[in-house]
């Protein structure tokens, strides 16, 4: 009993990499990265739990507000969420490419388990079919804007899912999935970020969870700074405040022995003078910082109305406001100086845009951009 006890005391916190890869997590990706939407890395839309959760939450923040009801399976876990993760990624790499989009996903069974760093094993194939049943019976109600559009309805993670093919032992060959308006949505907006690949080898779902909120808050700031309480309610715990200080510290401690938190380490305010627990994200600088001078975004004045024209003819085609946005989203994620002479690289930037891209009618240039998160 005491060598069992020894085994689980030391055990890794990290699931070992069952499929290792080259490493493609760099911040200008252009293959199918993991990608996570924003709005449900915000909320806590995912149960905690290993076990069925059938409550039914509500979260309000400011003016906005989401309800998650569970089907008789349970709400759908934040390990089901990697099917998620993987649809969008296949998504953002076809919009990368110039390729068009469209709601319903096809992928092979093997392809998905391999790249979410799952089992390939029968276990394996049973559990991605327990994880699309709770992503296609979790109803969501909520006001959260997605690609500037207001959703005020109840949907599914998954509108639908179809096995189209499988072998004799009940292996998945190849699965549809029909996403939601509400993840498409964001992921036509580019409102999504690139996950560091060790996240699908964190064991527990309290990590993943507290990974997603470090990746969407601090994001590429040094700290971000977050009440326990707060921060209990983002994740979506039932747990009580004590007992959510304990598992948070237990976090903390294994990652001060193993160093194996992706991208963010996590701390409590020791030197806070408020009667609130106070945790604080810290950037491993991983992720570069924004801008220059500590982190500060580039500042780049207004472009001149008769630059607008010279970029249409420098990029025929394009739209140059969206050039613009894409220019400017490049500076800051590049961590580059504000230019001196901000029309004339703009124009070099329409320039350069040209001769790499072939300009299809009616296009803009995020179908073909690589994203930046």
């Amino acid at each position: 009993m005491n060598e069992v006890s020894e085994s689980v005391k030391d055990r890794s916190p990290l699931l070992p990499d069952r499929h290792p890869t080259p490493d493609l997590f760099i911040c200008d990706i252009v293959d199918a990265a993991p990608k996570g939407d924003m709005a449900s890395m915000e909320h806590p839309v995912f149960s905690l739990s290993t076990k069925p959760d059938l409550r039914v939450r509500r979260y309000d923040h400011n003016q906005s507000w989401i309800e998650i009801k569970p089907s008789a399976d349970g709400l759908a876990t934040i390990h089901d969420r990697d099917i998620l993760i993987y649809c969008i990624s296949q998504l953002v790499a076809a919009m990368n490419e110039g390729r068009e989009l469209s709601q319903n996903v096809r992928f092979k069974g093997i392809e998905l388990l391999t790249a979410t760093n799952r089992m390939t094993t029968g276990r394996g194939y049973d559990l991605l079919r327990s994880a699309l049943e709770r992503l296609a019976g979790t109803r969501i109600s909520t006001n959260i804007l997605t690609g500037d559009k207001e959703i005020i309805r109840g949907f599914g993670l998954i509108d639908s899912y179809e096995i189209v093919r499988e072998t004799r032992d009940g292996r998945m060959q190849e699965v549809e999935i029909k996403l939601s308006d509400w993840v498409f949505n964001a992921i036509r907006s580019r409102e999504v970020l690139t996950l560091h690949r060790d996240y699908f080898r964190l064991r527990r779902p309290i990590e993943r969870r507290l990974y997603e909120l470090g990746r969407k808050h601090c994001g590429r700031q040094r700290e971000w700074r977050i009440s326990l309480d707060l921060l209990r309610k983002k994740c979506g715990s039932g747990s009580t405040l004590k007992e959510f200080k304990r598992l948070i510290g237990k976090v903390i401690s294994d990652d001060e022995k193993n160093n194996h938190m992706p991208d963010y380490r996590i701390r409590f305010d020791d030197q806070s003078t408020s009667r609130a627990d106070i945790v604080i994200f810290e950037s491993r600088g991983s992720i570069p910082a924004i801008g220059k001078n500590g982190g500060k975004p580039v500042v780049v004045p207004p472009l001149d109305p008769d630059t607008y024209h010279a970029a249409r003819l420098a990029a025929p085609g394009w739209d140059v406001y969206e050039l613009e946005r894409q220019w400017r989203s490049w500076l800051v994620m590049s961590d580059a100086e504000a230019p001196r002479k901000h029309d004339a690289a703009f124009l070099g930037f329409c320039r350069k845009w040209q001769s790499r891209k072939q300009s299809p009618a009616n296009s803009t240039p995020g179908q073909s951009w690589g994203s930046k998160g």
